[in-house]
Protein backbone atom coordinates (compact mmCIF):
# COMPACT_ATOMS: atom_id res chain seq x y z
CA UNK A 1 0.00 0.00 0.00
CA UNK A 2 2.87 2.35 0.83
CA UNK A 3 4.50 1.45 -2.42
CA UNK A 4 1.36 2.39 -4.33
CA UNK A 5 1.25 5.78 -2.59
CA UNK A 6 4.90 6.39 -3.42
CA UNK A 7 4.26 5.48 -7.02
CA UNK A 8 1.34 7.91 -7.13
CA UNK A 9 3.47 10.67 -5.65
CA UNK A 10 6.24 9.96 -8.14
CA UNK A 11 3.76 9.91 -11.00
CA UNK A 12 2.27 13.19 -9.77
CA UNK A 13 5.68 14.84 -9.55
CA UNK A 14 6.63 13.54 -12.98
CA UNK A 15 3.35 14.80 -14.43
CA UNK A 16 3.76 18.25 -12.89
CA UNK A 17 7.35 18.48 -14.14
CA UNK A 18 6.28 17.42 -17.61
CA UNK A 19 3.44 19.93 -17.56
CA UNK A 20 5.82 22.74 -16.53
CA UNK A 21 8.46 21.84 -19.13
CA UNK A 22 5.86 21.91 -21.89
CA UNK A 23 4.16 25.10 -20.65
CA UNK A 24 4.31 28.35 -22.57
CA UNK A 25 6.10 30.04 -19.65
CA UNK A 26 8.99 27.56 -19.63
CA UNK A 27 9.31 27.60 -23.41
CA UNK A 28 9.46 31.40 -23.27
CA UNK A 29 12.27 31.18 -20.67
CA UNK A 30 14.14 28.66 -22.80
CA UNK A 31 13.90 30.79 -25.92
CA UNK A 32 15.04 33.87 -24.02
CA UNK A 33 18.00 31.94 -22.59
CA UNK A 34 19.16 30.88 -26.05
CA UNK A 35 18.69 34.38 -27.43
CA UNK A 36 20.54 36.05 -24.55
CA UNK A 37 23.38 33.54 -24.65
CA UNK A 38 23.92 34.22 -28.35
CA UNK A 39 23.75 37.99 -27.80
CA UNK A 40 26.38 37.90 -25.05
CA UNK A 41 28.74 35.78 -27.14
CA UNK A 42 28.27 38.14 -30.06
CA UNK A 43 29.03 41.21 -27.97
CA UNK A 44 32.19 39.44 -26.90
CA UNK A 45 33.21 38.86 -30.53
CA UNK A 46 32.63 42.52 -31.39
CA UNK A 47 34.69 43.50 -28.35
CA UNK A 48 37.60 41.33 -29.50
CA UNK A 49 37.34 42.96 -32.91
CA UNK A 50 37.43 46.45 -31.38
CA UNK A 51 40.40 45.66 -29.15
CA UNK A 52 42.29 44.20 -32.12
CA UNK A 53 41.50 47.26 -34.22
CA UNK A 54 41.84 50.13 -31.75
CA UNK A 55 44.42 48.93 -29.25
CA UNK A 56 45.12 50.62 -25.95
CA UNK A 57 42.48 53.39 -25.79
CA UNK A 58 38.90 53.65 -24.54
CA UNK A 59 38.25 56.43 -27.04
CA UNK A 60 37.06 54.57 -30.14
CA UNK A 61 35.37 51.86 -28.10
CA UNK A 62 33.14 54.62 -26.80
CA UNK A 63 32.62 55.81 -30.40
CA UNK A 64 31.22 52.41 -31.36
CA UNK A 65 28.85 52.52 -28.40
CA UNK A 66 27.81 55.99 -29.50
CA UNK A 67 26.86 54.70 -32.97
CA UNK A 68 24.73 51.90 -31.54
CA UNK A 69 23.08 54.19 -29.00
CA UNK A 70 22.40 56.85 -31.65
CA UNK A 71 20.67 54.35 -33.93
CA UNK A 72 18.27 53.14 -31.24
CA UNK A 73 17.67 56.74 -30.16
CA UNK A 74 16.55 57.74 -33.66
CA UNK A 75 14.71 54.56 -34.61
CA UNK A 76 13.34 53.33 -31.27
CA UNK A 77 9.88 54.87 -31.72
CA UNK A 78 9.66 53.66 -35.34
CA UNK A 79 10.63 50.13 -34.32
CA UNK A 80 8.04 50.18 -31.54
CA UNK A 81 5.36 51.45 -33.93
CA UNK A 82 6.22 48.60 -36.32
CA UNK A 83 5.81 46.15 -33.44
CA UNK A 84 2.37 47.60 -32.64
CA UNK A 85 1.07 47.56 -36.22
CA UNK A 86 1.95 43.95 -37.08
CA UNK A 87 0.96 40.59 -35.70
CA UNK A 88 2.96 39.27 -32.77
CA UNK A 89 4.22 36.15 -34.52
CA UNK A 90 5.32 38.05 -37.63
CA UNK A 91 7.24 40.62 -35.56
CA UNK A 92 8.98 37.99 -33.43
CA UNK A 93 9.94 35.78 -36.37
CA UNK A 94 11.17 38.67 -38.53
CA UNK A 95 13.25 40.14 -35.70
CA UNK A 96 14.72 36.73 -34.90
CA UNK A 97 15.77 36.02 -38.48
CA UNK A 98 17.25 39.48 -39.11
CA UNK A 99 19.16 39.47 -35.82
CA UNK A 100 20.71 36.03 -36.20
CA UNK A 101 21.39 36.38 -39.93
CA UNK A 102 23.25 39.65 -39.27
CA UNK A 103 25.38 38.01 -36.58
CA UNK A 104 26.20 35.11 -38.89
CA UNK A 105 27.30 37.46 -41.68
CA UNK A 106 29.40 39.51 -39.25
CA UNK A 107 31.01 36.36 -37.91
CA UNK A 108 32.01 35.29 -41.41
CA UNK A 109 33.47 38.72 -42.20
CA UNK A 110 35.43 38.75 -38.95
CA UNK A 111 36.83 35.31 -39.72
CA UNK A 112 38.03 36.62 -43.09
CA UNK A 113 39.59 39.68 -41.43
CA UNK A 114 41.47 37.59 -38.88
CA UNK A 115 42.68 35.14 -41.53
CA UNK A 116 43.72 37.60 -44.22
CA UNK A 117 44.42 40.81 -42.32
CA UNK A 118 48.00 41.08 -43.60
CA UNK A 119 46.83 40.84 -47.21
CA UNK A 120 43.93 43.25 -46.61
CA UNK A 121 46.26 45.87 -45.14
CA UNK A 122 48.36 45.92 -48.31
CA UNK A 123 45.41 46.03 -50.73
CA UNK A 124 44.26 49.47 -51.91
CA UNK A 125 46.43 51.13 -49.23
CA UNK A 126 44.39 49.51 -46.46
CA UNK A 127 41.05 50.85 -47.67
CA UNK A 128 39.63 47.37 -48.21
CA UNK A 129 40.30 46.52 -44.56
CA UNK A 130 38.62 49.77 -43.52
CA UNK A 131 35.60 48.85 -45.65
CA UNK A 132 35.43 45.48 -43.86
CA UNK A 133 35.45 47.24 -40.50
CA UNK A 134 32.71 49.66 -41.58
CA UNK A 135 30.67 46.75 -42.95
CA UNK A 136 30.95 44.83 -39.70
CA UNK A 137 29.92 47.84 -37.64
CA UNK A 138 26.95 48.54 -39.94
CA UNK A 139 25.66 44.97 -39.91
CA UNK A 140 26.26 44.72 -36.16
CA UNK A 141 24.13 47.81 -35.75
CA UNK A 142 21.33 46.17 -37.75
CA UNK A 143 21.61 43.13 -35.48
CA UNK A 144 21.27 45.39 -32.44
CA UNK A 145 18.17 47.09 -33.87
CA UNK A 146 16.60 43.69 -34.55
CA UNK A 147 17.51 42.64 -31.01
CA UNK A 148 15.74 45.78 -29.74
CA UNK A 149 12.58 44.83 -31.65
CA UNK A 150 12.82 41.28 -30.29
CA UNK A 151 13.21 42.55 -26.75
CA UNK A 152 10.19 44.84 -27.07
CA UNK A 153 7.88 42.19 -28.47
CA UNK A 154 8.88 39.40 -26.07
CA UNK A 155 9.67 41.18 -22.79
CA UNK A 156 7.12 44.01 -23.09
CA UNK A 157 4.24 42.21 -24.83
CA UNK A 158 4.38 38.40 -25.05
CA UNK A 159 5.30 38.00 -21.40
CA UNK A 160 2.26 40.08 -20.36
CA UNK A 161 -0.12 37.92 -22.42
CA UNK A 162 1.41 34.66 -21.15
CA UNK A 163 1.12 35.88 -17.54
CA UNK A 164 -2.53 36.76 -18.08
CA UNK A 165 -4.29 38.94 -15.51
CA UNK A 166 -2.13 37.66 -12.63
CA UNK A 167 0.24 40.53 -11.77
CA UNK A 168 2.12 38.45 -9.20
CA UNK A 169 2.86 35.92 -11.92
CA UNK A 170 3.98 38.76 -14.19
CA UNK A 171 6.37 40.00 -11.49
CA UNK A 172 7.82 36.50 -11.05
CA UNK A 173 8.28 36.11 -14.80
CA UNK A 174 9.99 39.51 -15.07
CA UNK A 175 12.33 38.56 -12.23
CA UNK A 176 13.16 35.20 -13.82
CA UNK A 177 13.97 36.85 -17.14
CA UNK A 178 16.37 39.22 -15.35
CA UNK A 179 18.05 36.31 -13.58
CA UNK A 180 18.62 34.65 -16.93
CA UNK A 181 20.15 37.91 -18.18
CA UNK A 182 22.48 38.08 -15.16
CA UNK A 183 23.73 34.51 -15.50
CA UNK A 184 24.29 34.60 -19.26
CA UNK A 185 25.99 37.98 -18.96
CA UNK A 186 28.93 36.38 -17.15
CA UNK A 187 28.86 32.74 -18.30
CA UNK A 188 28.56 33.27 -22.08
CA UNK A 189 31.67 35.49 -22.49
CA UNK A 190 33.70 33.19 -20.26
CA UNK A 191 32.64 30.13 -22.26
CA UNK A 192 33.48 31.60 -25.66
CA UNK A 193 36.66 33.05 -24.18
CA UNK A 194 37.83 29.54 -23.37
CA UNK A 195 37.15 28.49 -26.96
CA UNK A 196 39.21 31.39 -28.29
CA UNK A 197 41.97 30.79 -25.76
CA UNK A 198 42.49 27.13 -26.58
CA UNK A 199 41.64 27.61 -30.24
CA UNK A 200 41.87 30.98 -31.97
CA UNK A 201 39.76 34.05 -32.68
CA UNK A 202 38.86 32.51 -36.03
CA UNK A 203 37.50 29.40 -34.33
CA UNK A 204 35.64 31.58 -31.84
CA UNK A 205 33.94 33.63 -34.56
CA UNK A 206 33.08 30.46 -36.48
CA UNK A 207 31.60 28.94 -33.32
CA UNK A 208 29.46 32.04 -32.72
CA UNK A 209 28.19 32.02 -36.32
CA UNK A 210 27.35 28.32 -36.08
CA UNK A 211 25.67 28.78 -32.71
CA UNK A 212 23.43 31.55 -34.04
CA UNK A 213 22.43 29.42 -37.01
CA UNK A 214 21.34 26.50 -34.81
CA UNK A 215 19.87 28.77 -32.14
CA UNK A 216 17.78 30.61 -34.75
CA UNK A 217 16.10 27.35 -35.81
CA UNK A 218 15.41 26.27 -32.21
CA UNK A 219 14.15 29.72 -31.15
CA UNK A 220 11.89 29.85 -34.21
CA UNK A 221 10.31 26.54 -33.17
CA UNK A 222 9.96 27.68 -29.53
CA UNK A 223 8.21 30.89 -30.58
CA UNK A 224 5.76 28.90 -32.65
CA UNK A 225 5.07 26.54 -29.72
CA UNK A 226 4.47 29.44 -27.32
CA UNK A 227 2.17 31.06 -29.88
CA UNK A 228 0.17 27.83 -30.21
CA UNK A 229 -0.11 27.29 -26.45
CA UNK A 230 -1.27 30.87 -25.82
CA UNK A 231 -4.29 31.60 -28.04
CA UNK A 232 -4.53 35.15 -26.69
CA UNK A 233 -1.35 36.02 -28.60
CA UNK A 234 -3.29 35.76 -31.85
CA UNK A 235 -5.52 38.69 -30.84
CA UNK A 236 -3.95 42.11 -30.55
CA UNK A 237 -6.07 44.91 -29.14
CA UNK A 238 -6.04 48.19 -30.99
CA UNK A 239 -4.93 46.81 -34.33
CA UNK A 240 -6.16 49.01 -37.14
CA UNK A 241 -9.33 47.93 -38.93
CA UNK A 242 -9.65 51.15 -40.85
CA UNK A 243 -9.27 49.49 -44.24
CA UNK A 244 -12.14 47.06 -43.63
CA UNK A 245 -14.33 49.81 -42.19
CA UNK A 246 -13.48 52.04 -45.16
CA UNK A 247 -14.48 49.30 -47.61
CA UNK A 248 -17.84 48.79 -45.86
CA UNK A 249 -18.44 52.54 -45.78
CA UNK A 250 -17.62 52.89 -49.47
CA UNK A 251 -19.97 50.01 -50.34
CA UNK A 252 -22.74 51.69 -48.37
CA UNK A 253 -22.12 55.03 -50.09
CA UNK A 254 -22.09 53.38 -53.53
CA UNK A 255 -25.43 51.72 -52.78
CA UNK A 256 -26.98 55.00 -51.61
CA UNK A 257 -25.56 56.79 -54.66
CA UNK A 258 -27.03 54.16 -56.95
CA UNK A 259 -30.46 54.41 -55.36
CA UNK A 260 -30.41 58.22 -55.51
CA UNK A 261 -29.26 58.40 -59.11
CA UNK A 262 -31.16 55.53 -60.69
CA UNK A 263 -33.85 57.86 -62.02
CA UNK A 264 -31.30 60.34 -63.47
CA UNK A 265 -29.98 60.17 -67.00
CA UNK A 266 -27.37 57.50 -67.58
CA UNK A 267 -24.81 60.03 -68.80
CA UNK A 268 -25.04 62.08 -65.58
CA UNK A 269 -24.78 58.95 -63.46
CA UNK A 270 -21.73 57.84 -65.40
CA UNK A 271 -20.06 61.24 -64.98
CA UNK A 272 -20.75 61.26 -61.24
CA UNK A 273 -19.44 57.72 -60.80
CA UNK A 274 -16.27 58.57 -62.74
CA UNK A 275 -15.77 61.69 -60.63
CA UNK A 276 -16.27 59.77 -57.39
CA UNK A 277 -13.87 57.07 -58.54
CA UNK A 278 -11.26 59.68 -59.43
CA UNK A 279 -11.65 61.35 -56.04
CA UNK A 280 -11.44 58.00 -54.25
CA UNK A 281 -8.30 57.13 -56.17
CA UNK A 282 -6.70 60.44 -55.21
CA UNK A 283 -7.59 59.87 -51.56
CA UNK A 284 -6.47 56.23 -51.66
CA UNK A 285 -2.98 56.76 -53.00
CA UNK A 286 -0.73 58.80 -50.67
CA UNK A 287 1.79 61.09 -52.24
CA UNK A 288 5.56 60.67 -52.11
CA UNK A 289 5.73 63.43 -49.50
CA UNK A 290 3.40 61.42 -47.27
CA UNK A 291 5.68 58.39 -47.53
CA UNK A 292 8.74 60.48 -46.71
CA UNK A 293 7.05 62.25 -43.79
CA UNK A 294 5.52 59.12 -42.26
CA UNK A 295 8.63 58.05 -40.22
CA UNK A 296 8.96 61.59 -38.86
CA UNK A 297 5.28 61.64 -37.87
CA UNK A 298 5.72 58.26 -36.19
CA UNK A 299 8.78 59.55 -34.32
CA UNK A 300 6.88 62.67 -33.17
CA UNK A 301 3.68 60.83 -32.22
CA UNK A 302 5.66 58.21 -30.30
CA UNK A 303 7.44 60.77 -28.15
CA UNK A 304 4.22 62.72 -27.58
CA UNK A 305 2.44 59.52 -26.50
CA UNK A 306 5.34 58.69 -24.18
CA UNK A 307 5.19 62.14 -22.57
CA UNK A 308 1.44 61.78 -21.98
CA UNK A 309 1.77 58.45 -20.15
CA UNK A 310 1.02 58.35 -16.44
CA UNK A 311 4.35 56.57 -15.87
CA UNK A 312 6.38 59.15 -17.79
CA UNK A 313 8.39 60.31 -14.77
CA UNK A 314 9.11 56.72 -13.74
CA UNK A 315 10.43 55.92 -17.21
CA UNK A 316 12.56 59.06 -17.23
CA UNK A 317 13.94 58.08 -13.84
CA UNK A 318 15.05 54.71 -15.22
CA UNK A 319 16.61 56.36 -18.28
CA UNK A 320 18.72 58.69 -16.14
CA UNK A 321 20.35 55.65 -14.54
CA UNK A 322 22.01 54.91 -17.89
CA UNK A 323 24.12 58.07 -17.66
CA UNK A 324 26.79 56.40 -15.54
CA UNK A 325 30.26 54.89 -15.66
CA UNK A 326 29.50 52.85 -12.54
CA UNK A 327 28.78 49.53 -14.20
CA UNK A 328 30.66 46.44 -15.30
CA UNK A 329 31.19 47.62 -18.86
CA UNK A 330 34.32 48.23 -20.89
CA UNK A 331 34.82 51.70 -19.39
CA UNK A 332 34.89 50.67 -15.74
CA UNK A 333 36.88 47.51 -16.48
CA UNK A 334 39.47 49.45 -18.43
CA UNK A 335 39.81 51.89 -15.52
CA UNK A 336 40.28 48.95 -13.13
CA UNK A 337 43.22 47.70 -15.19
CA UNK A 338 44.88 51.12 -15.03
CA UNK A 339 44.59 50.89 -11.23
CA UNK A 340 46.39 47.53 -11.10
CA UNK A 341 43.54 45.04 -10.65
CA UNK A 342 44.39 41.68 -12.19
CA UNK A 343 42.17 39.56 -14.38
CA UNK A 344 41.52 37.05 -11.61
CA UNK A 345 40.37 39.80 -9.24
CA UNK A 346 38.05 41.25 -11.88
CA UNK A 347 36.65 37.78 -12.53
CA UNK A 348 35.79 37.50 -8.84
CA UNK A 349 34.22 40.97 -8.83
CA UNK A 350 32.10 40.10 -11.85
CA UNK A 351 30.85 36.98 -10.10
CA UNK A 352 29.97 39.04 -7.03
CA UNK A 353 28.16 41.53 -9.27
CA UNK A 354 26.12 38.75 -10.86
CA UNK A 355 25.15 37.42 -7.42
CA UNK A 356 24.03 40.82 -6.15
CA UNK A 357 22.09 41.33 -9.38
CA UNK A 358 20.21 38.08 -8.76
CA UNK A 359 19.62 39.16 -5.15
CA UNK A 360 18.08 42.31 -6.60
CA UNK A 361 15.50 40.26 -8.52
CA UNK A 362 14.69 38.29 -5.36
CA UNK A 363 14.38 41.52 -3.36
CA UNK A 364 11.98 42.89 -5.99
CA UNK A 365 9.52 40.00 -5.68
CA UNK A 366 9.66 40.11 -1.86
CA UNK A 367 9.29 43.89 -1.60
CA UNK A 368 6.44 43.95 -4.09
CA UNK A 369 4.45 41.45 -2.01
CA UNK A 370 5.16 43.30 1.26
CA UNK A 371 5.08 46.96 0.23
CA UNK A 372 3.42 47.20 -3.18
CA UNK A 373 4.93 47.95 -6.57
CA UNK A 374 5.30 51.74 -6.33
CA UNK A 375 6.94 51.63 -2.89
CA UNK A 376 9.33 48.94 -4.14
CA UNK A 377 10.79 51.40 -6.63
CA UNK A 378 11.21 54.05 -3.93
CA UNK A 379 12.97 51.66 -1.53
CA UNK A 380 15.18 50.25 -4.30
CA UNK A 381 16.23 53.74 -5.34
CA UNK A 382 17.23 54.69 -1.80
CA UNK A 383 19.24 51.46 -1.50
CA UNK A 384 21.08 52.16 -4.74
CA UNK A 385 21.94 55.74 -3.76
CA UNK A 386 23.20 54.63 -0.36
CA UNK A 387 25.51 52.10 -2.02
CA UNK A 388 26.82 54.61 -4.56
CA UNK A 389 27.84 56.90 -1.72
CA UNK A 390 30.85 54.54 -1.34
CA UNK A 391 31.84 55.43 -4.91
CA UNK A 392 31.73 59.14 -4.04
CA UNK A 393 33.99 58.53 -1.04
CA UNK A 394 36.42 56.50 -3.20
CA UNK A 395 37.12 59.55 -5.38
CA UNK A 396 38.82 61.31 -2.46
CA UNK A 397 40.57 58.31 -0.88
CA UNK A 398 44.30 57.41 -1.19
CA UNK A 399 45.06 55.79 -4.52
CA UNK A 400 42.49 57.80 -6.47
CA UNK A 401 44.06 59.13 -9.70
CA UNK A 402 41.86 62.24 -9.62
CA UNK A 403 44.00 65.20 -10.65
CA UNK A 404 42.20 68.43 -11.44
CA UNK A 405 45.41 69.95 -12.83
CA UNK A 406 45.31 67.50 -15.76
CA UNK A 407 42.99 68.65 -18.52
CA UNK A 408 40.18 66.13 -19.20
CA UNK A 409 40.72 66.79 -22.93
CA UNK A 410 44.47 66.05 -22.91
CA UNK A 411 44.09 62.49 -24.20
CA UNK A 412 41.69 63.27 -27.04
CA UNK A 413 43.81 66.29 -28.06
CA UNK A 414 46.98 64.19 -28.21
CA UNK A 415 45.41 61.42 -30.27
CA UNK A 416 43.38 63.47 -32.73
CA UNK A 417 45.62 66.50 -33.28
CA UNK A 418 49.14 65.39 -32.35
CA UNK A 419 48.65 61.99 -34.09
CA UNK A 420 50.18 59.84 -31.36
CA UNK A 421 50.28 56.18 -32.44
CA UNK A 422 48.06 53.65 -30.73
CA UNK A 423 49.59 50.50 -29.27
CA UNK A 424 48.34 47.20 -30.60
CA UNK A 425 47.31 43.94 -29.01
CA UNK A 426 47.20 40.44 -30.44
CA UNK A 427 43.90 38.57 -30.62
CA UNK A 428 45.36 35.67 -28.64
CA UNK A 429 46.24 37.95 -25.72
CA UNK A 430 42.75 39.43 -25.81
CA UNK A 431 41.14 36.01 -25.82
CA UNK A 432 43.24 34.96 -22.83
CA UNK A 433 42.10 38.00 -20.89
CA UNK A 434 38.47 37.35 -21.75
CA UNK A 435 38.72 33.73 -20.72
CA UNK A 436 39.54 34.77 -17.18
CA UNK A 437 37.41 37.89 -16.81
CA UNK A 438 34.67 37.71 -19.41
CA UNK A 439 35.14 41.45 -20.05
CA UNK A 440 37.21 43.76 -22.17
CA UNK A 441 40.86 44.39 -21.34
CA UNK A 442 41.14 47.62 -23.24
CA UNK A 443 44.32 48.89 -21.68
CA UNK A 444 46.53 45.79 -21.47
CA UNK A 445 47.87 46.36 -24.96
CA UNK A 446 51.35 44.85 -24.70
CA UNK A 447 53.76 42.98 -22.46
CA UNK A 448 55.39 46.21 -21.33
CA UNK A 449 52.00 47.66 -20.44
CA UNK A 450 51.27 44.57 -18.34
CA UNK A 451 54.56 44.93 -16.47
CA UNK A 452 53.82 48.60 -15.83
CA UNK A 453 50.46 47.67 -14.36
CA UNK A 454 52.10 45.08 -12.11
CA UNK A 455 54.51 47.73 -10.81
CA UNK A 456 51.63 50.13 -10.38
CA UNK A 457 49.71 47.64 -8.28
CA UNK A 458 52.66 47.40 -5.89
CA UNK A 459 53.02 51.15 -5.37
CA UNK A 460 49.49 52.55 -5.56
CA UNK A 461 47.04 51.96 -2.63
CA UNK A 462 43.93 50.05 -3.62
CA UNK A 463 41.66 51.70 -1.03
CA UNK A 464 40.06 53.94 -3.64
CA UNK A 465 39.40 51.29 -6.28
CA UNK A 466 38.22 48.84 -3.58
CA UNK A 467 35.59 51.29 -2.31
CA UNK A 468 34.60 52.06 -5.89
CA UNK A 469 33.83 48.46 -6.78
CA UNK A 470 32.26 47.78 -3.37
CA UNK A 471 29.78 50.55 -4.12
CA UNK A 472 29.17 49.38 -7.69
CA UNK A 473 28.56 45.77 -6.61
CA UNK A 474 26.30 46.68 -3.68
CA UNK A 475 24.28 49.08 -5.86
CA UNK A 476 23.30 46.23 -8.20
CA UNK A 477 20.69 45.05 -5.69
CA UNK A 478 18.80 48.34 -5.77
CA UNK A 479 19.47 48.87 -9.47
CA UNK A 480 17.90 45.64 -10.70
CA UNK A 481 14.99 45.88 -8.26
CA UNK A 482 14.30 49.41 -9.49
CA UNK A 483 14.63 48.35 -13.13
CA UNK A 484 12.08 45.57 -12.63
CA UNK A 485 9.73 47.98 -10.84
CA UNK A 486 9.67 50.50 -13.70
CA UNK A 487 9.42 47.71 -16.29
CA UNK A 488 6.29 46.32 -14.62
CA UNK A 489 4.82 49.79 -14.13
CA UNK A 490 5.07 50.32 -17.89
CA UNK A 491 3.65 46.87 -18.57
CA UNK A 492 0.64 47.44 -16.31
CA UNK A 493 -0.16 51.07 -17.17
CA UNK A 494 0.37 51.26 -20.94
CA UNK A 495 -2.53 50.08 -23.11
CA UNK A 496 -1.89 47.11 -25.36
CA UNK A 497 -2.13 49.07 -28.61
CA UNK A 498 0.71 51.37 -27.51
CA UNK A 499 3.06 48.92 -25.78
CA UNK A 500 5.44 48.70 -28.70
CA UNK A 501 5.83 52.40 -29.40
CA UNK A 502 6.09 53.34 -25.70
CA UNK A 503 8.67 50.61 -25.11
CA UNK A 504 10.54 51.78 -28.20
CA UNK A 505 10.64 55.35 -26.93
CA UNK A 506 11.72 54.11 -23.50
CA UNK A 507 14.61 52.27 -25.15
CA UNK A 508 15.43 55.46 -27.05
CA UNK A 509 15.53 57.42 -23.79
CA UNK A 510 17.78 54.79 -22.23
CA UNK A 511 20.14 54.91 -25.19
CA UNK A 512 20.07 58.72 -25.24
CA UNK A 513 21.46 58.86 -21.73
CA UNK A 514 23.81 55.99 -22.54
CA UNK A 515 24.98 57.99 -25.56
CA UNK A 516 25.70 60.99 -23.33
CA UNK A 517 27.70 58.68 -21.09
CA UNK A 518 29.86 57.60 -24.04
CA UNK A 519 30.31 61.21 -25.14
CA UNK A 520 31.41 62.05 -21.61
CA UNK A 521 34.06 59.30 -21.75
CA UNK A 522 35.18 60.37 -25.23
CA UNK A 523 35.78 63.90 -23.99
CA UNK A 524 37.61 62.78 -20.83
CA UNK A 525 39.08 59.28 -21.37
CA UNK A 526 42.19 59.64 -19.18
CA UNK A 527 42.22 58.00 -15.69
CA UNK A 528 42.87 61.36 -13.98
CA UNK A 529 39.38 62.47 -15.01
CA UNK A 530 37.57 59.29 -13.97
CA UNK A 531 36.76 60.70 -10.53
CA UNK A 532 34.83 63.56 -12.13
CA UNK A 533 32.91 61.03 -14.23
CA UNK A 534 32.01 59.14 -11.06
CA UNK A 535 30.62 62.28 -9.40
CA UNK A 536 28.63 63.22 -12.51
CA UNK A 537 27.26 59.66 -12.72
CA UNK A 538 26.05 59.68 -9.10
CA UNK A 539 24.41 63.07 -9.72
CA UNK A 540 22.43 61.71 -12.67
CA UNK A 541 21.37 58.62 -10.70
CA UNK A 542 20.13 60.91 -7.92
CA UNK A 543 18.17 63.00 -10.42
CA UNK A 544 16.59 59.84 -11.83
CA UNK A 545 15.40 58.71 -8.41
CA UNK A 546 14.08 62.21 -7.67
CA UNK A 547 11.90 61.93 -10.80
CA UNK A 548 10.63 58.54 -9.65
CA UNK A 549 9.89 59.92 -6.18
CA UNK A 550 7.76 62.64 -7.75
CA UNK A 551 5.82 59.99 -9.68
CA UNK A 552 5.43 57.83 -6.56
CA UNK A 553 4.27 60.79 -4.45
CA UNK A 554 1.64 61.63 -7.08
CA UNK A 555 0.41 58.04 -6.97
CA UNK A 556 0.41 57.40 -3.20
CA UNK A 557 0.77 60.75 -1.50
CA UNK A 558 2.22 60.62 2.00
CA UNK A 559 1.42 56.92 2.21
CA UNK A 560 4.55 56.24 0.18
CA UNK A 561 6.47 56.38 3.48
CA UNK A 562 4.28 53.65 4.98
CA UNK A 563 6.65 50.99 3.69
CA UNK A 564 5.59 48.33 6.21
CA UNK A 565 2.10 47.95 4.80
CA UNK A 566 1.22 44.26 4.61
CA UNK A 567 -1.54 44.82 2.07
CA UNK A 568 0.02 44.59 -1.43
CA UNK A 569 -1.85 46.85 -3.81
CA UNK A 570 -1.88 47.16 -7.51
CA UNK A 571 -0.99 50.42 -9.18
CA UNK A 572 -4.58 51.08 -10.13
CA UNK A 573 -5.99 50.52 -6.64
CA UNK A 574 -3.23 52.62 -5.09
CA UNK A 575 -3.96 55.47 -7.49
CA UNK A 576 -7.71 55.27 -6.82
CA UNK A 577 -7.13 55.27 -3.07
CA UNK A 578 -4.85 58.29 -3.40
CA UNK A 579 -7.42 60.17 -5.51
CA UNK A 580 -10.25 59.43 -3.09
CA UNK A 581 -8.19 60.52 -0.08
CA UNK A 582 -7.21 63.76 -1.82
CA UNK A 583 -10.81 64.42 -2.71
Amino acid sequence: MVRTAEQKNAAGCWGSCTSYVTSAKFLLYLGHSLSTWGDRMWHFAVSVFLVELYGNSLLLTAVYGLVVAGSVLLLGAIIGDWVDKNSRLKVAQTSLIVQNASVIVCGIILMAVFLFKAQLVSMYHGWLLTVCYILVITIANIANLASTAMSITIQRDWIIVVAGEDRSRLADMNATVRRIDQLTNILAPMAVGQIMTFGSPVIGCGFIAGWNLLSMCVEYLLLWKVYQKTPALAFKAGQKVEEQELKELNMQKDLESYLNNKDKPAEASQLMSEKSLAMAEVQKEPSCCDHVAEPFRTFRDGWVAYYNQSVFLAGMGLAFLYMTVLGFDCITTGYAYTQGLSGSVLSFLMGASAITGILGTVAFTWLRRKCGLVRTGFISGMAQLASLFLCVISVFMPGSPLDLTVSPFADISARLFEREPLPTVSPHDVASVYSTTGMQNLTNGSTSAASDIEKLSESVPIISVSLLFAGVIAARVGLWSFDLTVTQLIQENVIESERGVISGVQNSMNYLLDLLHFIMVILAPNPESFGLLVLISVLFVALGHMMYFRYAYRSLGKQIFNCCSSDPKTVASESQHCDSSNA
